[in-house]
């Protein structure tokens, strides 16, 4: 079977290697997706429940933030399985990921936007890292915390344009 670049991005290196009676590696991917989307929806709720009966306002700021992070990834994890679904059963589900291989359109102009980006997110890296030494001792070290926190959300935004930035000069 001669495999094109689209097939690897889609079933990864090992596909379609095994026998028809086996589960295929993608399935078997595609079933820990939905097992772990599964298990994350019980602890959003519960997170949920926990922030709303609390009267400590640090709590449910806490709570909530760690809740939109959580509906994030059940977001993530819910866009994977739609992609995977849809390419074995060759539909186009609403919430699949789709266009890693065409992104020509506007691309000069993205990938402009895309490197302007990618300057600004590690310029506000460097920031958020100023303002956690000089916030340190705030309120027992939760400034620094948040500020670590949005560094980190920075750094995946700088994967994230990287990854974008290299498909576009790929296309």
């Amino acid at each position: 079977m001669e495999r094109i670049p689209e097939f690897y991005a889609m079933y990864g290196p090992g596909a379609g290697e095994r026998g028809s009676e086996e589960i295929s590696e993608v399935e078997r991917l595609m079933n820990e997706f939905e097992v772990h989307e599964g298990q994350e929806g019980k602890f959003v709720q519960r997170y949920k429940e926990i922030a709303e009966k609390s009267e400590n306002p640090l709590i449910k700021f806490l709570l909530r933030l760690i809740v939109s992070d959580e509906e994030k990834h059940h977001a993530i994890t819910h866009a994977m399985v739609s992609t995977l679904k849809g390419d074995l059963t060759w539909t186009k589900p609403a919430a699949a990921i789709r266009g890693l291989y065409e992104l020509g359109k506007g691309k000069e102009e993205l990938l402009k936007l895309t490197e302007d980006f990618i300057k600004v997110e590690k310029e506000g890296i460097e920031e958020y890292k100023k303002l956690i030494k000089t916030s340190k001792g705030y309120y027992g070290g939760l400034f620094a915390l948040l500020f670590r926190s949005m560094v980190h959300d920075s750094e995946k935004h700088v994967e994230f344009l990287e990854f974008l930035r290299q498909r576009l000069k790929e296309a």
